[in-house]
């Protein structure tokens, strides 16, 4: 019974894996290619069996077979539109943290401001519940426009989406710190500053790396969509430059390398979450 307990979750994801790519072979096969497409993407594939470009739906041999010639190649550069994966990822995750390093810079010291006084903390909440839901590409046209550069833009909006998951989850946690907890370090004379970082940091820590791990999230789903936008380099560039060749196997290429980093990112912040939670 334990031994099925470590390793039966392991061994079933292996089972729904080898299932996706059965299935999927099975789809693929010559006699399985009958599927009924709209008049755009039939105009697409007209166009692409043309020139002479393969628009059939890769099969997992195919796209197995183009990522081992990424991976033996992932950096190399051969111009403004043929970049390898890794130079494009390097470049996102670079927007990406640069934005998500500045929120952190703004959204926690606002909201450890806002979350210490009930006061500031009802009268920033009208002002933070209609910007929230604002979608971060709204703010691209605005960003180009008032800062002139594409690279830059897509930090801004990174730093615009990442801020509000972090400063709400600051705020709720600073807030939700037990009166007693407070009212013990008042009357042990505990200075401001000094209950700030003994007190209230580490019994809010948890909220907080949670609103971090939100916004991490956020910040690499939004990045591909602004890079779609903007061009230039960078995984979301990748994928709409590979669309316009008809790739279909570099774009599942770039998606399963998206998924990857967005895991690994998940993952770090889970793990920093846990080193800050107390035990129950």
């Amino acid at each position: 019974m334990k031994g099925l307990q470590v390793w039966g979750a392991p061994l079933l994801s292996v089972a729904l894996f080898l299932a996706f790519i059965g299935i999927w072979h099975a789809a693929t096969l010559p006699t399985a290619g009958k599927q009924v497409v709209d008049a755009e993407y039939a105009k697409l594939v007209g166009q692409a069996a043309a020139s002479g470009q393969k628009s059939a739906f890769p099969a997992p041999a195919e796209v197995g077979g183009k990522i081992w010639q990424h991976l033996k190649e992932p950096f190399y550069d051969r111009g403004p539109n043929d970049k390898g994966v890794g130079i494009q990822l390097a470049y996102s995750l670079a927007r990406v943290l640069a934005g998500y390093l500045l929120a952190a810079l703004v959204a926690i010291p606002l909201g450890f401001l806002i979350g210490m006084s009930p006061v500031i903390y009802r009268a920033a909440d009208p002002f933070i519940q209609v910007l929230k839901p604002i979608s971060p590409l709204a703010w691209m046209p605005l960003a180009l426009f008032t800062l002139k550069d594409s690279g830059v833009s897509a930090v801004f909006v990174i730093f615009i989406c990442s801020l509000w998951p972090m400063l709400i989850n600051t705020a709720f946690g600073v807030a939700s710190v037990r009166r007693e907890w407070l009212n013990v370090a008042r009357t042990l004379e505990v200075g401001p500053v000094r209950t700030a970082f003994r007190v209230i940091l580490p019994a809010a820590a948890p909220t907080i790396m949670t609103g971090m791990r939100i916004s991490i999230g956020i910040a690499w789903l939004v990045i591909v969509a602004a890079e779609m936008l903007v061009g230039g380099t960078g995984i979301g560039y990748f994928v709409w430059n590979e669309w316009n060749n008809l790739s279909i196997t570099n774009i599942l290429v770039a998606i399963l390398a998206i998924g990857l980093v967005g895991m690994v990112l998940d993952l770090t912040l889970a793990r920093l979450t846990k080193l800050v939670t107390f035990p129950e």
